[in-house]
């Protein structure tokens, strides 16, 4: 893993970024999009944080901070890459920023049906609580379908 460089995402970034998302993230989110991506950074230019390896994107992971409460969104690790630490590194990048900032506790956006990144969340020490549900209203019709039932996301 002596290869893996841990970054926070730059401007120029964005394209592959999406690029990215849509051959290594389970599902699509409704701000998948660069200026959804582009907001992000542009707001908080440390919360998208990219591992790359042999100066290829091999993984991403998202850190919000509201000032309160730390969200992980978007951690996804490209197939070829999965199982060597990517995943790890990133997240470990994440909580050392959530410290920095004071965080207290970490929570993890996490589809249910992605069976595959259950035993990952859960080694990293994660847990789901079955006392919360996600509760979600669009804010805005995104390109090709109608306001209502909202998109996942992961």
């Amino acid at each position: 893993m002596d290869d893996l460089r841990i970054r926070a995402a730059a401007p120029e970034d964005l394209d592959a970024v999406l690029a990215f998302w849509k051959v290594a993230a389970e599902g699509t989110s409704i701000s998948d999009d660069r200026s959804g991506v582009e907001r992000l950074v542009a707001r908080d230019p440390e919360s998208l944080i990219l591992a790359e390896r042999g100066g290829e994107l091999a993984g991403t992971v998202i850190a919000g901070f509201d000032g309160w409460r730390c969200h992980l969104y978007r951690l996804a690790v490209h197939p070829d890459h999965r199982r060597r630490g990517v995943g790890t590194a990133l997240l470990a990048a994440a909580e050392e920023r959530f410290v920095r900032l004071g965080g207290r506790r970490g929570d993890a956006m996490v589809l249910d049906r992605n069976e595959l990144a259950h035993p990952a969340w859960r080694a990293a020490g994660y847990a789901p609580q079955p006392q919360w549900s996600r509760w979600v209203k669009p804010l805005s019709e995104p390109l090709g379908e109608p306001l209502g039932e909202a998109p996942s996301a992961g």
